[in-house]
């Protein structure tokens, strides 16, 4: 499998602590995790396998780093990527809006064409979310808050998944 790098966006240290075990969970894959504090597309330009995670703000919001990023993304070609997408939510709290940032960072990709990695909106209990898209989330949600006995088991399903997508 080709290198993998995870970039996302945390202001409280979730979502990184999130990207962490997405790479533990790759096992002996190469993979290199970035703050988007820290970065540019050069970075992003040495991966075919991208993994982009970011929370959600406020209604509908992407995480700030991102919100400050994303326009950058279009210096980026796609055409020879695949792009994973992992957001994180609080469906108890904010059920009509739950991982709205992750919907957002879909949308706002210039590339949807190259997105893998949906998962099924199946154990989770919300109104809304911009992530859903053909009945499916368009990447990993994780909800820390309510079900973090389940995150263990939903980012493990996910790498499994991944490991077949990504080239």
């Amino acid at each position: 499998m080709e290198p993998i790098g995870i970039f996302y966006g945390s202001t409280y240290g979730m979502t990184a602590k999130a990207a962490e075990k997405i790479k533990k969970a790759f096992r002996q894959a190469k993979v290199d995790v970035y703050d988007l504090k820290t970065v540019s597309t050069e970075d992003m330009k040495k991966y075919k396998n991208l993994i982009f995670g970011t929370s959600a703000w406020g209604i509908g919001e992407m995480q700030d780093d991102w919100e400050n990023f994303i326009d950058n993304l279009n210096d980026l070609d796609f055409s020879n990527r695949k792009v994973a997408l992992f957001g994180l939510g609080d469906q108890k709290e904010y059920p009509e809006s739950f991982v709205d940032g992750l919907g957002t960072l879909y949308c706002r990709l210039p590339d949807k064409s190259c997105v893998v990695g949906e998962t099924p909106t199946d154990g989770y209990d919300f109104y809304f979310s911009l992530a859903v898209k053909n009945d499916k989330f368009v990447g990993l949600v994780l909800d820390e808050h309510n079900q973090k006995s389940l995150t263990g088991e939903r980012i493990s399903k996910w790498v499994a998944k991944l490991k077949k997508e990504f080239v």
